[in-house]
């Protein structure tokens, strides 16, 4: 009797064990039936959360063609939210699968991470008023208020070594500075061009706004994964690769930055392969 009441009870826990093993689970960082994409959420037109909550920009397009090319129909994907100082740490605890927010492949970011891509050249660019005419280089803000948000690079390399008279405005972020922009209260706003035109390409922004057309800086944009995942890195390389070749890169950028009059290079050449 006893060892009938044994027999049943390993019995019961192989059932157990199987349903949960058959069941899965997303994860912290996607399970077989999810996947979890890191991304910005406060970056119109590149990487945004709207009101209803959805979510929208070149970066979004890009990763859910990614993850569907990795077996992930859009309902399978878990967007969380990586802000710039968090996205490394996201990655090594594996919170999430991949990173796609406006992430600019370094040397120092490759110490902790490896990328895949690049997926685009962005450069540091200058945001002012449609009707400006007296700002055409980065020199002519020599005396002019330029507005960035806090602890930004963009600005302080105009700042140390493009126009070191210029009066450099920091706000706790793109929206303060772009209503600052419009109200005259700022000159100019600086950062990476392809932010700069997802809040130009917005519509109650159409009209308002013009890229200088500069390139103060080279940025490319890369897919951030865990160091040495190369498995993951060469499917996302063919994403990227495929995602050239059938069309769908150039509408992704025409649909998010085209009302702005964004000039864009050309899809860069995937280098990121070790």
């Amino acid at each position: 009797m006893k060892l009938h009441k044994a027999s049943v009870a390993i019995a019961t826990g192989l059932t157990l064990s199987l349903a949960l093993t058959a069941c899965g689970g997303s994860g912290s960082g996607g399970g077989d039936d999810k996947i979890t994409i890191g991304i910005k959420f406060d970056q119109p037109g590149v990487g945004l959360k709207t009101s209803d909550g959805k979510f929208t920009g070149f970066d979004v397009d890009i990763a859910t063609y990614i993850a569907k090319e990795l077996g992930y129909e859009a309902k399978d994907i878990e967007w969380k939210q990586a802000p710039s100082a968090d996205r490394e740490t996201l990655i090594r605890n594996g919170d999430v699968k991949f990173v796609a927010a406006s992430y600019t492949i370094n040397d120092k970011r490759k110490a902790q991470v490896s990328f895949a891509g690049p997926y685009l050249m962005a450069h540091q660019d200058l945001l002012v008023r449609a009707g400006e005419t007296a700002i055409t280089k980065a020199e002519d803000l020599n005396d002019k208020k330029l507005c960035s948000v806090a602890g930004s690079t963009s600005a302080q390399n105009v700042k140390d070594k493009l126009a070191p008279k210029a009066d450099l405005q920091q706000a706790g972020g793109y929206s303060e500075c772009l209503t600052g922009l419009e109200n005259k209260t700022y000159d100019a706003l600086t950062t990476d061009n392809s932010i700069l035109a997802g809040y130009a390409a917005q519509k109650e922004h159409q009209g308002k706004f013009k890229l200088v057309g500069l390139s103060l800086s080279d940025e490319p944009y890369g897919i951030g994964l865990k160091k040495g995942d190369t498995e993951l890195q060469g499917k996302i390389n063919k994403a990227l690769e495929k995602m050239q070749k059938d069309g769908s890169w150039e509408k992704f950028v025409k649909a998010n930055f085209g009302p702005a009059n964004y000039k864009n290079d050309p899809a860069p050449a995937i280098a990121e392969t070790s």
